[in-house]
C-alpha cells in the first residue's frame, strides 16, 4: 500500500475505536454481538470486503445481520465471489483485524496481507461490494459504519441494496457474478416463474386436500415476512397467509420464527387452536431457515414438527424420482447416457431416523463436521449435492456440468415429443435448479420448492410428518476448563482425545435400544456439547446424562446443563 492508502485507513479507522476488553470471532454466521459494541467490527469488515474483491476481481457482499438473534444484537457476514460464505483462508485475517488495538496496528496487519496476498490497489477494475441488512434498528448506523471501510480502500465501490433477506444478497453476488441480472425484482421473477413451471408440470388429479389449501406463514417479525408479501402478489396459484410480519408490532424472533418452533416445538405467537389441520411454516429472522409444522389439537400449544431432516428427506425423493424417470427410454434404462452423482449431505446431529429413510431410498450420505461451510463445500462435489441441518437452513446444488448436460438432454427430448414423462423430468429439475438459491439456505425458496412438490405428491403435511418416526433426542452442555482437550474425527462423531472417553462412551451406548451419542467441543464458549438419541425419550434422556457425566469424570468440573 502506498502512503495515501495507509494515511486513508489510519484516519477513518481512528472514528470507530474497537470496544476494550471484546474479543469477536469470524464462525459460520460471521461477526455476531450486541450491536452497540459492532461497530468498528463492521468498519473493518468493510475494508476486508472491499480487498476480496480487488482479490478476486469480482463483486463481494456485505450484509448486516444476526439472523434468529434477538433484536438487540447483530452481526456481519461477507459473501464470496460464489455467492457463498467467504473463504475459510480468510477467516484469521478477518478475526486478526477485527481485534486490532489501535489503527496503527490495524494498517501494520492490512499492509502485511495485502503484500502476502499479492493485492493489488488501482487497477483496471475496483472493488464493487453490495451491501444488504435486516430490519433491526441497529442496521441504519452499522450500514454507514460498512461504506466507511470500503470508501477507505481507494476506488471501492459500494452499492446500497437496501433492506434484503439475508439469501436475496447472496443471491445477487452470486447472480452478478455470472453475468445475470441481479435486482431484487429479478429475484422475485426467477422464483415465480420456477414455481409455476413446476406447478404447471404437476400430473392430472394430484391434489392436496381441501383443508390444506392454504398455508399460512410466520414471518418472525422479521423481513422474510415483508418479502413473501411482495412475492405472493406474483404467486396467485399459492394462496398464502402471512402472519408475524413485523408490521403488528410484534418484535423480532421472539416466541416467533423458525429457530423458537425448532427449540421449543410450540406454536408461536399468533398462532392456536384456530389453525388445526392447517399447513404451517416458519421463517427466522433473516429468513434464511425454513421448518413447517401443524397443530393436531385444540388442547395444547404443542406441535408436529417438520424440520430441515425432514425438508431434505422430501427433496431428495423428489429429485430421485426425476432422475429415475430421466433415465429411462420407453421401459428400458439407457445405458450410455449421463449418470449423475447425488449426494445427500449430513451432520452428526441429523436425526437417525432420517439418515435410515435416506439410505433406505439407496442414497450416497455423507457427513461432514458442524457448520454450513462444510456442508456446502462438500455439497459441491456432487453433480446434485443437498445439505440441510435439523434447523432448517440448506439448500441444492447443481453443478454446471450437469446442467449443461440437462439442458441438452431437455431440448433433444423436445425436438422428438414434448410429452414424454422424460421431458417433464427434465423439465421439471432445470425448474428445480432455478426455483433453489444456490449461493445459500433461502427460506423463500425452499418454502415455494416444498409447496410444489408437495402439490406434485398429492401430500398433506401429515403424510409428510409421517414419513418417518424421529427417535427421541436430548443436548446437553457441560461445562470444562479447556474445550481444546476434546479433538474428534470422522465428522465428529468419534473421540480422539483424551484417551479411554470414546471407549466409555461406547459402554454407555450400547445399554440402549438405538442408541447413539456423541460429543464435541463448542466453537465459542468452554462447554462440551452432548447428543444423544435412543428408542425413548426417557432413554435418549438418560443416555445423555451419563455422557455427560463421562465428560465431566475426562474433562474437569461443572454439570451438564
Amino acid at each position: 500500500m502506498d502512503e495515501r492508502q495507509k494515511s486513508l485507513i489510519l484516519n477513518s479507522s481512528s472514528r470507530f475505536p474497537p470496544p476494550q476488553g471484546v474479543r469477536l470471532s469470524y464462525g459460520t454466521a460471521g461477526f455476531r454481538a450486541d450491536a452497540l459494541l459492532l461497530e468498528s467490527t463492521v468498519f473493518r469488515a468493510g475494508i476486508l470486503a472491499a480487498l476480496r474483491s480487488l482479490k478476486t476481481h469480482s463483486v463481494i457482499g456485505l450484509m448486516i445481520t444476526a439472523s434468529h438473534n434477538k433484536v438487540s444484537d447483530n452481526g456481519i457476514k461477507v459473501a464470496d465471489p460464489s455467492g457463498g460464505m467467504l473463504t475459510q483462508d480468510w477467516e484469521p485475517f478477518a478475526d486478526a483485524i477485527a481485534n486490532a488495538a489501535t489503527p496503527e496496528h490495524l494498517v501494520q496487519l492490512i499492509d502485511e496481507f495485502v503484500k502476502k496476498e499479492n493485492i493489488h490497489f488501482h487497477g483496471v477494475r475496483s472493488a464493487e461490494i453490495l451491501l444488504g441488512r435486516d430490519t433491526r434498528p441497529s442496521g441504519e448506523s452499522l450500514l454507514e459504519a460498512a461504506k466507511q471501510g470500503i470508501n477507505s480502500i481507494v476506488g471501492a465501490l459500494a452499492i446500497d441494496m437496501g433492506i434484503l433477506t439475508t439469501p436475496q444478497l447472496h443471491w445477487m453476488v452470486r447472480a452478478r457474478n455470472k453475468g445475470m441480472k441481479a435486482t431484487e425484482v429479478d429475484y422475485y421473477e426467477q422464483l415465480s416463474v420456477s414455481f409455476r413451471c413446476l406447478i404447471d408440470l404437476i400430473p392430472n388429479g394430484q391434489k392436496i386436500h381441501e383443508i390444506e389449501d392454504k398455508l399460512v406463514m410466520d414471518g418472525a417479525n422479521g423481513i422474510g415476512g415483508e418479502k413473501m408479501e411482495v412475492l405472493k402478489k406474483m404467486l396467485d396459484c399459492l394462496p398464502i397467509e402471512v402472519r408475524n410480519s413485523g408490521k403488528g408490532g410484534g418484535i423480532l424472533n421472539e416466541g416467533v420464527g423458525a429457530d423458537y418452533v425448532q427449540k421449543e416445538k410450540v406454536v408461536p405467537q399468533g398462532f392456536g387452536f384456530k389453525d388445526v389441520g392447517i399447513r404451517c411454516a416458519s421463517l427466522d429472522g433473516d429468513a434464511d431457515r425454513l421448518v413447517y409444522f401443524s397443530v393436531p389439537s385444540c388442547d395444547s400449544n404443542m406441535i408436529d414438527l417438520v424440520d430441515g431432516d425432514k425438508i431434505l428427506s422430501l427433496f431428495a425423493l423428489f429429485i430421485k424420482e426425476q432422475l429415475s424417470v430421466l433415465s429411462m427410454d420407453g421401459n428400458e434404462k439407457i445405458s450410455d447416457d449421463y449418470r449423475a452423482r447425488f449426494g445427500v449431505i449430513q451432520t452428526a446431529y441429523a436425526n437417525g431416523a432420517s439418515t435410515d429413510y435416506l439410505k433406505q431410498l439407496g442414497l450416497e450420505i455423507v457427513f461432514t463436521p458442524t457448520g454450513v461451510k462444510y456442508l456446502h463445500e462438500q455439497a459441491a462435489q456432487y453433480d446434485i449435492g443437498i445439505y440441510f441441518e435439523a434447523n432448517g437452513h440448506g439448500t441444492i446444488l447443481f453443478s454446471e456440468c450437469f446442467l449443461s448436460w440437462l439442458e441438452t438432454r431437455c431440448n433433444e427430448l423436445s425436438s422428438k415429443n414434448q410429452d414424454t414423462e422424460q421431458h417433464k423430468a427434465a423439465l421439471r429439475l432445470l425448474a428445480v435448479s432455478k426455483l433453489i438459491n444456490q449461493a445459500v439456505g433461502d427460506a423463500l425458496s425452499n418454502l415455494l420448492l416444498v409447496e410444489a412438490i408437495l402439490q406434485h405428491m398429492g401430500w398433506s403435511i401429515h403424510k409428510w410428518v409421517e414419513l418417518y418416526q424421529d427417535l427421541p433426542s436430548r443436548q446437553l452442555k457441560v461445562k470444562v476448563a479447556d474445550r481444546t482437550a476434546v479433538v474428534t474425527a470422522n465428522a465428529e462423531t468419534m473421540v480422539v482425545t483424551p484417551p479411554g472417553i470414546q471407549d466409555a462412551i461406547n459402554v454407555e451406548i450400547a445399554k440402549y435400544t438405538r442408541g447413539r451419542s456423541f460429543i464435541r467441543p463448542s466453537g465459542t464458549e468452554d462447554v462440551i456439547r452432548v447428543y444423544a438419541e435412543a428408542s425413548t425419550q426417557e432413554a435418549a434422556d438418560s443416555l445423555a446424562s451419563s455422557v455427560a457425566k463421562l465428560v465431566d469424570q475426562f474433562l474437569g468440573f461443572g454439570s451438564p446443563r
